[in-house]
Parts: structure tokens; sequence; C-alpha cells
């Protein structure tokens, strides 16, 4: 299934349910943040988490941020592109590789 057809399902499900009202980029915003502590909850006491509860959480997390996008008109395949691209220019390979220290600690 391609990015785009997954925005169709998501816009199909949102539509047949009437949810577009309550979408608005704030709301959306707050659900990620909820739906990100759920995810985090799933490694509260065990590192090793439940596979099938890890991926329904991130599932949460990424549809909360796939509709937020497009309801900010963006395209998720560019902007995380465009940051990868100013991301890698903050952490050149040869200064970052295998190291956590944040860019301008570099």
């Amino acid at each position: 299934m391609t990015n785009q057809q997954v925005m169709d399902a998501l816009r199909a499900f949102v539509a047949e349910r009437d949810w577009a009202q309550f979408h608005s980029p704030e709301n959306l915003a707050k659900s990620i943040a909820i739906e990100a502590g759920e995810l985090l909850e799933v490694f509260q006491w065990d590192p090793d988490a439940d596979p099938d509860r890890l991926a329904e959480e991130l599932a949460d997390v990424l549809t909360y941020c796939l509709l937020l996008a497009d309801r900010a008109g963006l395209d998720v395949d560019t902007i995380v592109l465009e940051k990868l691209e100013r991301t890698r220019a903050k952490y050149p390979v040869e200064k970052a590789k295998g190291r956590s220290t944040k860019y301008d600690q570099l």
C-alpha cells in the first residue's frame, strides 16, 4: 500500500464518521501527545515491549501525525526529507558517527 492509499483510507474513515469537525490542528497535536504517552507506557515496566501493543500504539501516533499533516496541507514525504537534509547538515558523518552528542557539542 502506498502513502497515498493510506491517506485515502484515513480520510475515508474520518469522513464516514464525520470526525473532521473534531480534527483541529490543536486537537490533533494534543492527540499525538496523548498517544505518545501511551506508546511510552508500553515500555514502562519492560524494555522488551509486547510487539502487538507496540504496533497498536505506534499506529495511533502515526495516524494522528498523518491527520495533522493532512489538515495543515503538508506532504509527509516532503517534510520528512527536508528535515533529514537539515539534520544531515547539523550532524555530518565525520563528526557524528557513533556519537549521541548534540550537534552544538560536536
